[in-house]
């Protein structure tokens, strides 16, 4: 890709302008059918009850689309947003971004949060977020100069099509030299993304220790997919300037005053707690193993004798050491470890050496344990291909370990397969079927519908019981779980099914406070729990936070506070901090508040998408109890236990299928128990609608929202299929 060979389709010059307070105070709107370029106002009302990041783009996307929009509409939007903390040098984990859209899987709206710096180099380059709508009719590049103040969109030139060599051309071509390239950050996606409905976007950093282009990713929900859709090729952002004062804060020495608490805390704690920066989050995988909560053959088991094969021991000998790997500037957590000079054994790049980013504990446990591989060189080619192919990684393992359960009860074959024997432990097959996926060929192009389309296929071309697919399908309103066995646990149950967008944990992960340390005896306490900690990690989308520094490093008093679960310093420390930054001078208990309005709007927006309502709260089985002989026997002692003190039923004699069906009546109706409590905690209907005072408490009563909320209120229209 030469410089000459850029070919410009539409400019839009602008003045540059520093950022105040923690924002830019406009967002740029690109409309690609008919090459629109603009800028928008960010209005006072905008920052007041969206904040920034995932309110913004929930707002744009809610003004841009109807209920009848599908993903693939030109009327959908991708929105990129910041956040008013977002880019803050002081403070670790302050370079998120937030990516909102429709989504591919589930048919309503999706946000997913990712690292690296094009979150703030865009902000720096005078845009709180970036909105593109419409369709191009030709593979694009928007390229934002935020220097010099012009936004193009350029003719992508013929070249390739996955991300590791995308980034690198793209890099070249707009940062020709080293110096520039420090500069710059990329969003682009992969041929995988094309081809199925979890395509997935990858964001760009420079790696100036290793000389290395690093990626992170915005993996769920199908956002990538949405991006090819568009004949996006690439968004690239450059912008050079940064200090430790670009985001102009409010009172800059109350910011420092955080960030140096926190960095002292991380060095001095780090690697007593969890050695975040020598492993990252692969520390997670072997307490998940001990704990019996790694997710095991699609769910079944929590453990597995063959863990400590790919454990944090594995990997910290693989990393590449003795480098500072944040992926923002200042951020002393440094987890976004990568692993360098992999030689690949598959696919079209087989025998390149490559440098692979991560793993972290979703891929481990998604594409490893959850599908009975325990191959670190595995991994590390799943891992790869998957970001390269712009497929994320948590809905590929997941949905395979749900084909290799469907293959071993013979719902498929290899003759529906392609051959493949997708059977648990067999890495070989796992890749190809990855491959086979990405180029949109045979038994990977159902595969790559995800789990809920999948079981409808399964269903009505192949005769596969729908209910049996329903319990070991490990999806819930479209997406495919991360990676925790939630079993015994009923508030992370409620974490995963009460979720807006789907079984993601960056909601609520609870099964330590709730399993391990019965901190929620009560559906009072659980309701309370699924009500504050939701709320609390939503406020991390809104301002460009990681939540890792949240609660991954902990004061050494930490557990003598009157709530340790809370981290009460470091929720000062976010006080303070947005307080620094915007002079919007805010209690711990406003920023419960700030989320409840975005929160509750999302919920608002899923009934506009014809969902939102009970039902599709809904879990599948697995993720309450066990679904067939094999897993209930391989816990036999917990669950007759279980059955004689908590439901009163003597399972002495009774059948294996008898104690299954007794427990599960039990675990559902305590499901549901629980969704009546968190209903009444967030101020919705018991079936699951936010009221009329609930929309006005948070400023989100717009006549729109109220027309729409009424309207369910009155009676609920048949809800639509995904």
């Amino acid at each position: 890709m030469a410089l000459n060979s850029r070919q410009l389709l539409a400019s839009m010059d602008y003045e540059p302008r520093p950022v105040e307070k923690g924002y830019a105070n406009r967002s740029l709107y690109i409309n690609l059918s008919d090459r629109t370029i603009k800028a928008k106002p960010v209005t006072e009302e905008m920052k007041e009850i969206f904040i920034g990041g995932r309110g913004f783009g929930l707002w744009y996307l809610w003004n841009a689309v109807t209920g009848n929009t599908r993903w693939n509409d030109p009327e959908n939007e991708i929105i990129i947003s910041s956040g008013p903390i977002g880019g803050v040098t002081q403070y670790p984990g302050s370079g998120k971004s937030l990516v909102v859209s429709l989504s591919p899987t589930t048919g309503s709206v999706v946000d997913s949060n990712v690292g690296g710096h094009f979150g703030p180099l865009l902000k720096f380059s005078g845009w709180d977020a970036i909105e593109i709508q419409g369709k191009a009719d030709k593979d694009v590049i928007i390229y934002i100069d935020g220097n010099t103040g012009r936004v193009t969109i350029e003719e992508a030139p013929p070249g390739p099509g996955d991300s590791h060599l995308l980034v690198e051309q793209i890099t070249e071509t707009y940062a020709p030299s080293e110096a520039d390239k420090r500069h710059i950050s990329i969003v682009s996606s992969g041929t995988g993304a094309e081809h199925t409905l979890i395509g997935m976007l990858n964001f760009s950093y420079y790696d100036t220790r290793r000389g290395l282009i690093r990626i992170k990713q915005a993996g769920r929900g199908g956002i990538g997919t949405v991006f090819r859709d568009k004949k996006v090729k690439a968004i690239v952002v450059k912008y050079e300037g940064i200090k430790g004062d670009t985001n102009k804060p409010a009172d800059k020495q109350r910011v420092n005053a955080a960030g140096i608490r926190l960095h002292k805390e991380i060095a001095a704690l780090d690697d007593q707690q969890c050695r975040m920066r020598r492993t990252g989050t692969t520390y997670l995988f072997q307490i998940m193993n001990d704990y019996d909560i790694l997710p095991v053959h699609n769910f079944k088991f929590g453990s597995h004798p063959d863990a400590p094969k790919i454990n944090d021991k594995v990997w910290k000998q693989r990393f590449s050491p003795g480098k500072a790997d944040g992926c923002w500037y200042g951020c002393t957590m440094a987890c976004a470890h990568v692993t360098v000079d992999h030689v690949l054994k598959t696919g079209p790049y087989k025998g390149q050496k490559v440098h692979v980013d991560g793993p972290e504990y979703e891929t481990l446990a998604g594409v490893g344990s959850n599908c009975g591989i325990f191959d670190p060189g595995y991994v590390l080619e799943c891992n790869f291909y998957c970001d390269t192919y712009g497929i994320d990684t948590i809905s590929f393992g997941t949905l395979t370990g749900f084909v290799m359960e469907c293959f071993e009860n013979g719902v498929i074959n290899e003759e529906i397969t392609g051959g493949l024997s997708l059977t648990f432990g067999n890495a070989e097959a796992a890749m190809e079927l990855l491959h086979r996926m990405a180029r949109g060929e045979g038994f990977g192009r159902i595969a790559g519908q995800g789990i809920r389309r999948m079981k409808r296929i399964l269903v009505e071309q192949y005769g596969a019981d729908a209910a049996f697919l329903q319990d070991i399908g490990m999806e819930a309103k479209g997406l495919e779980y991360s990676e925790y066995v939630p079993k015994e646990s009923l508030a992370q149950q409620g974490g995963y099914g009460l979720t807006n967008k789907g079984p993601q944990h960056d909601e609520a992960w609870l099964i330590f406070m709730d399993m391990v340390l019965n901190q929620l005896p009560t559906f009072e306490d659980k309701a309370e729990a699924l009500h504050y900690f939701p709320m609390f990690r939503t406020w991390f989308g809104l301002n460009g936070l990681c939540k890792l520094p949240w609660n991954d490093v902990v004061p050494a008093n930490n557990a003598d506070t009157e709530e340790p679960a809370k981290v009460p310093e470091h929720v000062q420390n976010y006080v303070d901090l947005f307080s620094g930054v915007t002079g919007r001078n805010i209690t711990k208990e406003d920023i419960i508040a700030m989320s409840e309005g975005v929160y509750n709007f999302q919920r608002v927006f899923n009934l506009k998408m014809g969902f939102g309502t009970r039902e599709h709260d809904a879990i599948p089985y697995r993720s309450a109890g066990p679904v067939t002989v094999e897993e209930y026997e391989s816990r036999a002692e917990r669950y007759d236990k279980q059955l004689k003190e908590m439901v009163g039923f003597e399972p002495e004699g009774k059948s294996t299928g008898e104690k299954i069906k007794a427990l599960r009546k039990y675990r559902e109706e305590q499901y549901q128990k629980l969704v009546d409590a968190v209903y009444e905690r967030r101020g919705w209907t018991q079936n699951g609608i936010p009221t009329l005072e609930t929309l006005k408490k948070f400023k989100i009563d717009f006549p729109d929202v109220v027309e729409l909320v009424k309207k369910h209120l009155q009676g609920e229209p048949e809800a639509r299929p995904a």
